[in-house]
């Protein structure tokens, strides 16, 4: 193990790139004069190579697409709870005629919830769409 290259891991086990991974490709300097000094600036120029634009939009266009799938399934959850929840008040209000207007008031609150819910599904599916067109 002596003469073999050993990798150590360190935070959240990341890879230390190369030392000459990224070389400067060229170096850009410029002069400036204030009042008797002058003085010079340099920056170094990186160059990036072999780099395909249609993959990484192909690659961001489909994360875009799981991240639309899973919010149209949280959207669709959402909305079957509040539902489930307003069935349930409704149950209640008329089991428990003491505190039926409060039950009915929940009712009222879960049903519009679960709208609301079903919307943001129905919005998600449709971000989802554009997201798998925009990938093909």
């Amino acid at each position: 193990m002596s003469e073999e290259k050993h990798h150590q891991h360190h935070l959240f086990h990341h890879e230390k790139p190369e030392e000459n991974q990224f070389a400067a490709s060229e170096v850009v300097s410029s002069e400036t004069t204030f009042g008797d000094e002058q003085v010079t600036q340099t920056a170094d120029v990186y160059a990036v190579e072999n780099v395909n634009y249609s993959e990484l939009e192909q690659e961001k266009a489909l994360k875009e697409e799981k991240k639309h799938k899973r919010e149209e399934h949280l959207g669709e959850l959402g909305a079957v709870a509040a539902g489930a929840f307003a069935f349930y008040e409704k149950h209640e209000a008329k089991k428990d005629p003491e505190h039926a207007h409060r039950h009915k008031i929940e009712e009222e609150i879960a049903a519009a919830a679960a709208v609301g819910a079903g919307g943001f599904a129905f919005h998600e599916h449709h971000e989802k769409k554009g997201s798998k067109e925009e990938a093909e």
